[in-house]
């Protein structure tokens, strides 16, 4: 069966694709900032024993990215799914009233490290895995990004940092789909659409389970003609 190694995995969208890889008999590996207080993920590993192995990972320690890639230097991952990220530095739930980030709002020390966790830690994380990557099966690498990266449909303004940040995840995965076909990789960007977590808007269209299925989906059937692709959560095409 197919190895996933994801980011992001204790909580909303990225546990609930680690519940259902799982389900699906895959070997996941699943890193979290603090792994001993993520009970869910816990509670899975304990379930799937052998299936789920948890791994600390703090994605502002780039040395400790660096070390990661060499424990698994022996190892193949078919799917690295770079699902981490954030909106801004302080965790604040999205609200529409909300106007941090706002043009006359922006702070640059949050703006800088939403680029670090956004764009740079997946990048790094790429560059660790990619000869795992690349001697599995599969061959795929997936970043989460977000609708609202898209400089086509940004026709409100608002929220620069994530904007930006999402809008560079964008250009960074298209470049690397290109670096790395020749070594048969797969590469895209997923939005996995406005889904009902503890971040996002209890108002967001999306469940969990619904964006998860489509997501789980997408990861079955990953392949190059895929590759430098900006697609939604059910598969869809979306304007860069």
């Amino acid at each position: 069966m197919p190895t996933l190694f994801i980011t992001g995995a204790n909580r909303g969208i990225g546990l609930g694709i680690v519940e259902r890889t799982l389900a699906k008999g895959w070997q996941v590996h699943a890193t979290c900032r603090a792994p001993a207080s993520a009970k869910k993920l816990e509670d899975l590993a304990g379930r799937h024993s052998g299936q789920l192995t948890l791994h600390q990972l703090e994605l502002l320690d780039f040395a400790a990215i660096t070390r990661l890639g060499a424990a698994f230097k022996d190892r193949s991952i078919d799917v690295l799914l770079n699902n981490a990220g954030v909106m801004n530095m302080a965790q604040r739930r999205f609200d529409p009233a909300d106007r941090f980030q706002d043009f006359g709002q922006t702070d640059v020390e949050d703006w800088t490290k939403v680029f670090q966790v956004n764009v740079v830690a997946p990048m790094k994380i790429a560059e660790a895995l990619i000869d795992s990557v690349a001697r599995s099966e599969r061959k795929v690498i997936i970043t989460t990004t977000s609708i609202m990266g898209s400089v086509e449909l940004n026709t409100s303004g608002r929220w620069h940092h994530y904007r930006t940040a999402k809008a560079a995840v964008n250009q960074m995965m298209r470049g690397m789909a290109a670096e790395l076909r020749p070594r048969g990789i797969t590469r895209f960007a997923l939005h996995p659409g406005a889904v009902r977590t503890d971040m996002n808007s209890a108002k967001a269209p999306l469940s969990v389970d619904e964006s998860t299925t489509g997501i789980v989906a997408l990861l079955e059937r990953a392949d190059l003609a895929m590759s430098g692709r900006y697609m939604t959560w059910n598969g869809e095409e979306l304007p860069w």
